[in-house]
């Protein structure tokens, strides 16, 4: 059978024994860890609550893909609470600001934006999650749920979801220190932040479905980013489980 670009990555980017890529780190060149949207309004969002909770396992136990969603509107206290579950900063640490879900190297490739249709005090639109402020830039406004769900491959669940979070990678964060194997730690960054998201939204009487089929030029281009440097990873709807 012939070899598909899927097998050739995962061949291409073994590491063997003694063979590890070596090199310096250039520091000077080290990427931003924080995307800013410098002239977007920006809308703070509410202090985390870090206490109490539904038990862990019981919010593991419950944990199911949720792909019918009420038109009920979103709290805003929640959506703050999804976004820090999901990428919040929990910890400062040696001159490393730590976040909710583990990334390789503390290098934080992945980036948040949302696609809002119904959250309680915030206009329909896209906006990104500024992580070291915990708040978000507005982006655009409007009525977005149309082209995310086309862009979903039709999935109704993007139509009908109060938002969809989307997950982006600046590559370049993780490939400073990587090369080519960064790649997959990215895809394995992106996993931990949605799974993150889908334990949150649990706890918060929510549903989630983490969605991975689609058209990633459309959504980059909803996003406005180039899909080289910064490109679309993942995606998650979220609302009130019908």
């Amino acid at each position: 059978m012939k070899k598909g670009i899927g097998d050739l990555f995962q061949k291409e980017t073994k590491y063997f024994r003694g063979k590890l890529p070596g090199g310096s780190l250039f520091w000077q060149t080290k990427p931003e860890v924080y995307k800013r949207y410098a002239s977007a309004p920006r809308i703070k969002l509410d202090t985390p609550d870090k206490e109490g909770g539904m038990p862990l396992w019981k919010v593991i136990t419950r944990r199911r893909s949720i792909r019918d969603f009420k038109e009920k509107p979103l709290k805003k206290t929640h959506l703050s609470q999804l976004l820090w579950a999901s990428q919040g900063i929990t910890k400062e640490h040696m001159g490393y600001e730590l976040r909710s879900a583990p990334s390789a190297g503390a290098l934080y490739p992945v980036e948040t934006y949302l696609i809002i249709h119904k959250v309680e005090e915030i206009q329909p639109g896209i906006y990104h999650y500024a992580v070291k402020n915990h708040e978000l830039e507005q982006l655009r406004q409007g009525d977005f749920r149309e082209p995310i769900s086309s862009a979903a491959l039709d999935q109704e669940m993007a139509f009908e979801a109060n938002v969809v979070f989307a997950w982006t990678a600046i590559f370049e964060r993780s490939k400073w220190k990587y090369n080519q194997r960064a790649y997959r730690y990215i895809y394995m960054d992106a996993g931990h932040i949605a799974h993150n998201l889908a334990l949150a939204a649990v706890s918060l009487g929510l549903g989630a479905c983490q969605i991975a089929a689609l058209y990633d030029d459309e959504v980059n281009s909803l996003l406005d980013i180039d899909g080289e440097k910064e490109s679309i990873l993942y995606l998650s709807a979220v609302g009130h489980p019908r």
